[in-house]
């Protein structure tokens, strides 16, 4: 009789972990073929608003800069600017969106706009892109967290419950 609810018990669990597998797989599917969720969009809108109205505030006037999600990133990383030809582009990583949203939005938009501010107003430099005039910059903006680079100790203390 125990034998037999055992074996009930572990092939119910079977089932319930196959079910979640599946959801998830969908759910990662789906998202990766399909556009970005609405309230995705309308919270990248709203930062970026928020970073026109601080660059405005901050320097006299407000340059809007084609913002653009992809999924054509390799590896890692969150966002980039790009100047080719005179035209600045900012690219947000999609593949990392969904993990890391919170983080996007509140770190890496206004990070990627300084990066844009700056491309604009000719400050070319050198080196890496992260210099004390662009943190600067990028706290000008509204950047939450105006490191080089992504801290994974934020991304991860983002998720947790407390």
């Amino acid at each position: 009789m125990f034998k037999k609810r055992l074996e009930a018990l572990f092939i119910t669990v079977i089932f319930v972990a196959l079910a979640v597998l599946a959801m998830n797989y969908y759910d990662s599917y789906r998202f990766k073929n399909s556009d970005i969720p609405e309230d995705y969009k309308e919270r990248i809108a709203a930062k970026e608003q928020e970073v026109l109205r601080k660059m405005q505030e901050h320097y006299g006037y407000a340059v809007k800069f084609p913002l653009i999600v992809t999924d054509t990133f390799k590896g890692h990383f969150y966002g980039v600017t790009t100047y080719n030809d005179s035209q600045i582009k900012i690219y947000l990583n999609k593949q990392v969106m969904r993990e890391s949203i919170d983080y996007m939005v509140e770190s890496v938009v206004a990070h990627e706009y300084a990066h844009a501010l700056l491309f604009y107003e000719g400050h070319i430099d050198g080196g890496d892109g992260h210099s004390s005039l662009w943190q600067e910059t990028c706290t000008n903006l509204g950047g939450k967290n105006c490191q080089r680079y992504v801290d994974a100790q934020d991304v991860v203390m983002q998720k947790l419950p407390f």
